[in-house]
This record gives structure tokens, sequence and C-alpha cells, in this order.
């Protein structure tokens, strides 16, 4: 993509991003972004660690919640690298996971067997033990080349303003699970009792309206089967 028709792809991304509901629809939506106008780009996300624990805010795919399992659970990686050095370099760039990599080896080895054999990004934010990062991955080496920093930065640049206008970290892993646990009572209620999407969710919500119970809680209960208005 030339530079002129990535300007323009960045406006119009720029105004879908202001008619999303909520944090985490941006989010997603940057993700999406990174995989159609990133050239090479074949799967991207957006990893927080906070205090030292890894959390997957927004992801395209499974080889990114891999990946980011993988850097917070060795403790190693570009991200955890580039907020530990603090030298004021915010970009990454894996040309080749192939080579040596000094200081993340068991990183890399495992990425590439999850299919990651090269990776750019983005550091979004540091603050003492808390970072987050934009991140673009290919299964092919040198998928990406020195000019894509410019691109991934824009792109991180949305990703920042999103973030920040959320409270804390914890708030959003917060959304996560509350969304998953809800995902999950729902489809436990449209096979027990064969509803449609629609409808499972619409009665978790009047059970939620009718007992002045948080959706969430209303949703872990079923979801663990325990006794409670369901």
């Amino acid at each position: 993509m030339e530079w002129r028709e990535y300007a323009e792809a960045m406006a119009r991304l720029a105004r879908d991003l202001l008619e999303q509901d909520s944090v985490q629809a941006t989010l997603d939506a940057i993700c999406a972004a990174a995989v159609e106008l990133v050239e090479g780009c074949e799967s991207a996300g957006i990893l927080a660690v906070r205090k030292g624990k890894a959390v997957t805010l927004s992801a395209t795919d499974d080889v990114v919640r891999e990946c980011d399992r993988l850097q917070g659970e060795l403790g190693e990686g570009p991200c955890f690298d580039l907020a530990r050095r603090g030298d004021g370099d915010r970009v990454y760039r894996i040309s080749d996971m192939t080579a040596p990599q000094p200081g993340w080896g068991r990183f890399a080895s495992q990425a590439r067997e999850v299919g990651v054999c090269s990776m750019t990004g983005v550091l979004l934010y540091t603050d003492h033990e808390d970072f987050g990062a934009l991140n673009l991955y290919s299964s092919r080496p040198g998928a990406f080349g020195k000019e894509i920093e410019t691109a991934g930065w824009l792109l991180a640049s949305h990703a920042a303003v999103a973030l920040a206008s959320a409270r804390t970290i914890d708030q959003l892993e917060h959304g996560l699970q509350s969304r998953h646990a809800i995902g999950e009572a729902m489809g436990i209620l449209r096979e027990r009792h064969k509803l449609s999407e629609d409808e499972a969710f619409n009665v978790l919500r009047r059970i939620s309206q009718e007992h002045n119970v948080k959706l969430r809680d209303i949703a872990e209960r079923v979801r663990d089967d325990r006794p409670g208005p369901v």
C-alpha cells in the first residue's frame, strides 16, 4: 500500500474508531485494522503487563494469545525487553525469528513452534512495572521492513489514546473476564433450553434486572452451576 493510500486509510480508521461504543471495541478495531492495512501482518494484538502479569487486551487470533502467554510465562520477549531498557526506544522489529535472539532465546524458540517467524511492535506506555504494546506477527521471515515501523507507530498512537480513556488495566481485564463468563453462560443456556443467542442473553439480562444482581455474577452462577436466581 502506498503511503498516500495508507494515510487515507488511517483517516478513515480514526473516524471509525470514534463510532465504537467501548474501549474494548476500539482496541479490537485497531488490531483488525493492523491486519488489513499493514503489509505482511497476519495477526495483531495489544499486550499489557501489570506488575509482571501479562494481560491480552485484544487479539485477532490464538497465535497472538499464545505469544502473549509465552512472554508472560517466561518473563522475556521483545515487549518486556523494551520496557526494561527505558532508553527511549519504543519500537522493535524481529525480521527473522529463526536467527539467534540474545536475551530471549526461549521465547523465540517457542514462538516459532506456534508459527511466528517475524514480529514488530510499538511500546504504548510504561510506568514502573506497568506497560503495554501493539504487536504485529507474520508466519514469514522478513515480512516487516524498517518502513513498517512508522505504520505500526501510527496504529499504536490510536491504541494509546484508547487506553488513556480507560481508568486502569484492571478495568479492562475485568471487562474481558466478564465477557468470557457471559459467553460461556449463554452457551450453556442455549444448549440446555434450545435458545437462540439473543434469547439466551435476554434471559441473563432479565434475571439480572429482576434480582438486582450484576450480569457477570448471574453468568458465573450459570457457568458454575451454583444455586441462585437462574
